[in-house]
């Protein structure tokens, strides 16, 4: 068995199959409960019956490809949907590699997953089916959330053939799993900066997202002086700005964005009645972001009594991170595969709360990710899947 290897062809046929669902100039559209993402679950299909495994869906709607029997299984895989104008490997190859893994080793007790809408790109809901799967998703907060086009999630769920009511049964499926292994696509340099094709994530870092609300008054853009105003769009950046010198004056690894605003009237020639900020922060250590926060809300505070905005902070997700299994890592890095902290929120680190759980990175010579731009070579892609074939070998 030490002899068998997963190729790059192998991969790179099948991610042909299901490279072209969704895919524009702009990037790879595949968002949850989408004909995108009812496409890509049919080409799991394809890929689970020349694997020779049974298909099932849980309650969550994440994909299972099953050997028969009851289990436990080892499982590996990651996720088909995608971000607005993503690139071609964030997940899916993950799947990919684990059905290539599935091939190259029928014997082993292994099932390949392939979570639902882990990018949480359409209803904010990151990590959907992993958190519905290890029971902390908050069902009834995420069936009433609408998207951009006032479509709600349960009946988005409905059309996609999910029944809504199934989310708090979704459960019950983890017990058949032993742990939990997911290959991914560096989404940094660092790997290649340390020259390996692959890595072994030691931990996800902490993170959460926070949404701004900022209530000012609409007025004319030519006529109002600038003391009568209460400008929400002028606060907002302000308090971007000052997101970011906390950041910087934290002392401690602490990342932070603005990713999305919204503003009313949206007018170019009226003052801003209201604005919505989406911040995102990540650290090392979850009270570096507890320290960030804080800051950000005396920001707040201080920004409404001089510019007469109310702003209102919620977040809407946190994590304090994870740490993976140690026996697993440490099995993954036997042939010298360098340890990283992984910045990014991935179905492992969900599931690594329950469940023994681990993550490979794949070599990203550029760092771009959730773009049309990214790449990685399937050379490297394989010695990754490999490193997991071997552990999986040696755990059965």
């Amino acid at each position: 068995m030490a002899d068998r290897v997963i190729g790059a062809a192998d991969l790179e046929a099948r991610l042909a199959g299901l490279r072209p669902v969704g895919l524009s100039e702009r990037g790879t559209n595949r968002l949850a409960w989408t004909v995108e993402d009812a496409a890509a679950g049919e080409w799991f299909a394809t890929q689970a019956a020349s694997c020779g495994l049974l298909v099932e869906r849980d309650g969550a709607g994440n994909r299972w490809a099953l050997p028969e029997g009851d289990g436990p299984w080892w499982a590996v895989g990651s996720h088909t949907d995608s971000v607005r104008d993503g690139g071609a490997f964030d997940g899916a190859l993950g799947v990919a590699a684990a059905f290539a893994i599935a091939a190259a080793a029928p014997e082993l007790p292994l099932a390949v997953v392939s979570f639902a809408d882990e990018e949480g790109a359409r209803f904010n809901t990151p990590t959907f089916g992993s958190r519905a799967l290890t029971g902390v998703l908050d069902v009834d907060d995420v069936l009433a959330r609408r998207d951009d086009d006032g479509v709600a999630l349960a009946d988005a769920l409905r059309g996609a053939g999910v029944a809504p009511e199934g989310l708090r049964e979704a459960p019950a499926a983890l017990g058949r799993l032993h742990g939990f292994v997911e290959l991914h696509i560096d989404q940094s340099r660092e790997l290649e900066v340390a020259g390996a094709p692959a890595g072994v994530v030691s931990a996800l870092a902490a993170r959460l997202r926070a949404r701004v609300t900022l209530r000012g008054t609409a007025d004319h853009a030519g006529t109002t002086p600038p003391e009568d105003r209460r400008d929400a769009l002028a606060a907002a950046a302000r308090l971007i700005v000052a997101a970011d010198d906390l950041r910087a004056a934290a002392g401690a690894p602490l990342r932070t964005t603005a990713g999305r605003i919204l503003v009313e009237p949206n007018a170019l020639t009226s003052i801003a009645s209201g604005a919505t900020v989406w911040l995102d922060a990540r650290a090392a250590a979850p009270d570096t972001l507890d320290t960030w926060l804080a800051g950000l809300e005396a920001a707040a505070t201080a920004l409404s009594a001089t510019t007469g905005v109310a702003i209102a902070i919620a977040v809407e997700s946190r994590s304090a991170g994870a740490v993976f299994d140690a026996d697993l890592r440490a099995r993954l890095r036997a042939g010298g595969a360098p340890a990283l902290l992984c910045w990014a929120g991935h179905d492992a680190g969900i599931l690594a709360a329950r469940i023994p759980a681990a993550m490979v990175l794949v070599r990203n010579a550029t760092g771009v990710s959730h773009s049309a731009a990214e790449h990685v070579e399937l050379t490297d892609a394989a010695q990754a899947a490999t490193m997991i074939l071997r552990m999986m070998e040696d755990l059965a």
